[in-house]
């Protein structure tokens, strides 16, 4: 994956604040209007993290083994914020779910799809972060105008059989999409001029265009593309169906991590092309 040979040149410190970064947009899921009430003190006395540490940029293994990503750094923010001890363990994705049915872990921050058959397990906190789909042009040539009518006739880049394929004919269907195997594919496809736009994952092209293999020859164009049908609705924290007070601790920290600055910190650490 691009984003596992890239991460060792991408850390942002800890003093970046998002002020000097006024080219990024920082997203934000929290609404200003609504205040989580945290759990009684006490209620909340440790959190038992799980996840994985082969999906980069979100929970993976650094040069020297430890584990490390957006999600690990989110998740020691919100011990921080809580003020209480926290653990956080790598195991197989095929064990997660069952680490928490079990008791033998209290949450799972590894990027679990919010859909109906996991809720009938799972219970989830607010979402944190959404991955959206983005195009990307070719820096230099004359950029279409990524809108319905701007794509008309326009070749576009574009994984087949995928969601970004589907979504890309339903919303654009005069744009002419040029199917390929695989992103690094279509990628290629864009660099080269064989098409005059891609269409595909937000945090994928993030980070290809960060790299060698890109080369600075494109960079995103328009916004970003959200919608949860073809997307899914977003990452969040999955905890045991009767974790209420664990599940607003977590929605209040993640809420004060945002109002303080933290998680922009966090953000432009793992993600400086933003995704948005």
């Amino acid at each position: 994956m691009v984003a596992s040979t890239l991460l060792a040149g991408l850390d942002v410190p800890r003093a970046v604040a998002a002020e000097a970064r006024p080219e990024v947009t920082i997203p934000n899921f929290w609404d200003p209007k609504r205040r989580v009430e945290r759990p009684p003190a006490g209620a909340v006395q440790a959190i038992r993290f799980v996840t994985t540490d082969d999906y980069p940029p979100f929970n993976f293994l650094d040069t020297t083994g430890h584990l490390t990503g957006f999600n690990i750094d989110l998740a020691r923010a919100i011990c921080a914020e809580l003020a209480i001890p926290c653990t956080i363990q790598a195991r197989p994705w095929s064990d997660l779910a069952a680490a928490v049915e079990n008791k033998n872990a209290d949450a799972i921050i590894a990027g679990i799809a919010i859909t109906a058959d996991a809720r009938a397990k799972l219970d989830f906190s607010d979402v944190y972060l959404r991955s959206p789909a983005r195009f990307v042009v070719r820096r230099g040539a004359a950029p279409p105008d990524i809108t319905p009518a701007g794509l008309t006739g326009r070749t576009v880049a574009v994984v087949e059989r995928t969601a970004h394929a589907a979504y890309l004919a339903a919303f654009f269907p005069k744009a002419v999409a040029k199917a390929y195997p695989n992103a690094d594919a279509a990628r290629a496809a864009l660099k080269a001029g064989e098409a005059e736009a891609l269409f595909g994952d937000g945090v994928q092209s993030s980070f290809w265009l960060q790299s060698e293999a890109a080369g600075n020859c494109c960079a995103f164009a328009g916004g970003a593309y959200l919608e949860p049908h073809f997307f899914g609705n977003g990452m969040a924290i999955a905890v045991p169906p009767d974790a209420g007070d664990l599940r607003r601790a977590l929605n209040a920290a993640m809420e004060s991590i945002h109002d303080k600055g933290v998680y922009a910190e966090l953000y432009l650490r793992y993600f400086p092309v933003s995704l948005y």
